[in-house]
């Protein structure tokens, strides 16, 4: 039996410049990866001082953080922004021992599931969303992000 292919619409904008920034090919394959149904999607990769101004503005934190969701609808299709701001990622990346490419493709994958419902505002909700994030980025080669 042939697995379910749910229609993607990406944008994706790369509002700053990095040596290892992904492809726009590597973010589609990423975000259908963890799609559940019909979305419609734009994926920003953007600088510091524009992801500090947005999490500033839209969480009040005062700093640029690796990933930003924006849902404006979750009934299907579902539609929503990605924030990645790329200094952060590949520093962090870095820090943590991984590829700056599994580093990227967990963050689509995780804003993704958010675009799409899922949080870890409590412990239930975050190990339900780790095991499907482990789940998604085992499929696309990677693997576990949670893993020390």
């Amino acid at each position: 039996m042939k697995a379910a292919r749910h229609k993607l619409s990406l944008a994706v904008q790369f509002a700053c410049k990095q040596d290892d920034e992904p492809t726009r090919a590597e973010i589609r394959a990423w975000a259908a990866a963890a799609l559940e149904g019909e979305a419609e999607v734009t994926v920003r990769l953007v600088d510091e001082d524009e992801g500090c101004e947005l999490n500033r503005e839209y969480r009040g934190k005062d700093y640029a953080t690796n990933v930003l969701s924006f849902v404006y609808q979750q009934e299907l299709p579902c539609q929503g922004d990605l924030v990645l701001c790329a200094p952060v990622v590949s520093r962090e990346a870095v820090e943590q021992g991984k590829s700056v490419e599994a580093h990227y493709a967990h963050l689509v994958v995780h804003g993704m599931l958010h675009l799409q419902g899922y949080d870890h505002e409590n412990e239930d909700d975050a190990l339900e969303m780790e095991a499907v994030e482990t789940h998604i980025m085992r499929k696309l080669g990677y693997t576990d992000p949670y893993a020390v």
